[in-house]
């Protein structure tokens, strides 16, 4: 590369969700991954199994990128479907590498760990679409499907981004996606 000139990056979006989960949550997990992969988009993930595991095997079928920060040492505790496992050995405190590492976050049902990747991602300023869950989280964009999910994702990343947790969610609580 030139001096002076900068390798274009691909969007990264995060994908947060329990590490089990209902087969219904499996399905828009995996439907999420594949509309990543679609849309070109490295899918970065925690790594183990449920929402993870299901998003990353969505974008592996679909010929994405999935990268799985876990949070232990072992890389063979990851899941099947990753294109890259970093072991972070840093147990819970990794959910503010898989918040940052997105350009936006995707938050599916989960517990404790899940909301706190919800709250980092909003501390930090990345922008939060959830689905299937977390009604009551200020500060994020909900969306009623995989693909609403991913293109409202791909639409914020687009615009300038503080660093605020202060962020308001659109007008009713539901994005904008214009269709076509």
């Amino acid at each position: 590369m030139r001096q002076g000139t900068r390798a274009r990056l691909r969007v990264q979006i995060a994908v947060a969700g329990g590490g089990q989960c209902s087969q219904r949550t499996a399905r828009l997990a995996r439907a999420v991954g594949a509309e990543v992969a679609a849309a070109g988009a490295v899918l970065v993930c925690g790594g183990l199994g449920g929402v993870m595991e299901a998003a990353a095997r969505g974008a592996a079928a679909a010929g994405g990128s999935v990268v799985g920060l876990i949070p232990g040492y072992d890389p063979a505790r990851a899941n099947r479907h990753l294109s890259i496992v970093i072991p972070t050995g840093m147990g819970h405190a990794r959910n503010v590498l898989v918040a940052a590492a997105g350009d936006a976050l995707i938050a599916l049902p989960g517990e404790h760990g899940t909301l706190a990747e919800i709250a980092l991602a909003c501390a930090i300023g990345r922008p939060v679409v959830v689905l299937g869950g977390w009604r009551m989280v200020p500060g994020v964009v909900h969306a009623r499907t995989a693909d609403e999910a991913v293109r409202c994702a791909l639409l914020l990343v687009q615009r300038p981004r503080k660093v605020s947790s202060r962020r308001r969610p659109t007008r009713g609580g539901r994005a904008r996606v214009e269709r076509g």
